[in-house]
């Protein structure tokens, strides 16, 4: 009930508007979104980097209806890159198709995406077409493996809770695209996607060790202990090595345990999101973690 209504909230206009103007709410915030800027990005990476955390930058913002909008969201993807490239840091980007303008033409989103792979190429950094909703899901596996005949790095993300994910990950793995694991963060009606928590989770798992044993440096993305060990385990028991996956876990939730991994000798990447459009990207952080949603509460408080 309590992640329904956070999910509802993400889409709510007017709480939107109290909670981007409320000094403490923008305050508490930032342990969950690196800045409003690239340049506060890059700085949280160098940070992170300095730790021993390579970092996948997610410049926010979604659902754009306008080409100009699309246009501009192009050029701060290519932005991000070029300052990766300058700066020397340790990252890669992730970036959303709806950014791009696919509610506005495939032909122009397909264009975006075009001019950034292009540029990434250039550099050789890895790109990760991020997924969101799932009446999206089917064009952005799509265009994954379109742009991965072009492009060798490029890859996507599929989320366990969708029924057809299982079906994606063996036509991504046959086609050599490197997958992130998630569990998924949006409100999906129980026709697409499995509601309850226990069978979300034994996708996760299944596919994880689809992921394993035959994807192409694949990245298992999760705080979820109990997972995260039989992650390990797996490993172990069937002889993978450390360097052909990673884990990922999102900036500002247990950095305990990110540097547990790290020191166990486990790649893992922290997932940096930035920029002004914070706000959906917040909600879904608190309606995945309870307790993210005390954290900020009590911060609101004391602010």
């Amino acid at each position: 009930m309590l992640k329904d209504t956070l999910l509802y909230l993400a889409q709510n206009q007017r709480m939107r508007d109290f909670v981007v103007h409320n000094r403490a709410t923008r305050s508490v915030s930032r342990r969950f979104v690196a800045g409003e800027t690239l340049e506060d990005a890059i700085l949280t990476t160098r940070k992170l980097n300095q730790r021993g955390n390579p970092v996948a930058l997610d410049f926010l913002g979604e659902n754009v209806f306008q080409e100009s909008e699309a246009h501009e969201a192009t050029r701060n993807y290519i932005a991000a890159l070029n300052l990766i490239k300058q700066t020397g840091t340790n990252a890669n980007i992730s970036i959303k198709l709806t950014a791009l303008g696919l509610d506005i033409s495939k032909e122009l989103c397909e264009e975006n995406l075009d001019a950034i792979l292009t540029q990434a190429r250039e550099y050789g950094i890895f790109v990760c077409i991020d997924m969101e909703a799932s009446n999206y899901t089917g064009q952005t596996v799509a265009m994954a493996l379109k742009a991965r005949q072009k492009f060798e790095q490029v890859g996507t993300v599929i989320q366990s809770y969708l029924y057809r994910s299982k079906d994606d990950i063996e036509e991504l793995i046959k086609q050599n695209v490197r997958v992130r694991i998630v569990k998924g963060a949006y409100k999906e009606p129980p026709s697409v996607a499995f509601p309850n928590k226990k069978d979300v989770d034994d996708s996760y798992i299944e596919i994880m060790k689809m992921l394993l044993s035959r994807g192409n440096f694949p990245a298992i993305a999760t705080h979820d202990e109990r997972i995260l060990g039989l992650a390990r385990m797996y490993v172990r028991d069937h002889g993978i090595a450390p360097d052909t996956f990673e884990f990922q876990m999102l900036y500002g939730i247990r950095n305990d345990l990110q540097s547990k991994l790290v020191k166990e000798g486990f790649n893992v990447r922290v997932y940096v999101p930035y920029g002004a459009q914070w706000y959906p990207y917040l909600m879904r952080r608190m309606a995945e973690r309870p307790a993210n949603l005390m954290f900020v509460v009590s911060g609101s408080m004391r602010g």
